[in-house]
């Protein structure tokens, strides 16, 4: 049995108009996909569908959280996302190049399965780079050891203190000193 079998809409037996339908996305759908770059979620899918008799517009608009890795920090965070994307489903009895918003399906079709979208959709509101204002969250999932060494350029506190020790310079000295006193 197909385990993407929740995300087919019966077409056949919806009336025109718009109908809504809801998903929650977690760890659980990531595993129904080969080489998934996102492995655990708490994601929020609404759908709404507006069927006529020349074609289908589904607007997909999700919000939730993906686990990640911070690209700061390097602690596992939960990196909110939040998109929304329109698609548009005509009828062809040949079969035709999906575009990037608009997909063919047999007009004689029963059922639209639509996590293949809901997948793309997703991995696409991942920013490019994973970081975010974690300021307000209790407890900070920060990695400070990390964020210490950062802000160190690059050393330990010790190591910081004795690079500073030995850049000083009494010429550098003197001209801050004239510099100073302008």
């Amino acid at each position: 049995m197909d385990p993407l079998i929740t995300y087919s809409i019966p077409v056949k037996g919806l009336h025109n108009g718009i109908h809504q339908f809801e998903f929650q996305i977690d760890r659980f759908f990531f595993e129904n996909f080969e080489n998934s770059p996102i492995a655990e979620s708490d994601i929020q899918v609404m759908l709404e569908f507006d069927k006529s008799t020349d074609m289908y517009v589904l607007q997909f608009d999700l919000e939730g959280t993906v686990r990640t890795q911070c690209d700061r920090c390097a602690a596992d965070i939960d990196l909110p996302i939040s998109d929304s994307q329109r698609l548009l489903v005509k009828f062809s009895m040949e079969e035709e190049p999906e575009e990037a918003d608009v997909i063919f399906i047999s007009p004689e079709a029963q059922r639209l399965n639509v996590a293949k979208y809901i997948y793309e959709y997703i991995c696409l509101a991942v920013p490019l780079f994973k970081v975010y204002d974690c300021e307000n969250d209790d407890p900070r999932p920060c990695n400070e050891e990390a964020l210490r060494y950062l802000d160190n350029g690059g050393h330990t506190g010790e190591e910081a203190e004795e690079e500073e020790k030995e850049e000083t310079n009494p010429i550098w000295d003197e001209l801050k000193k004239l510099s100073n006193n302008n």
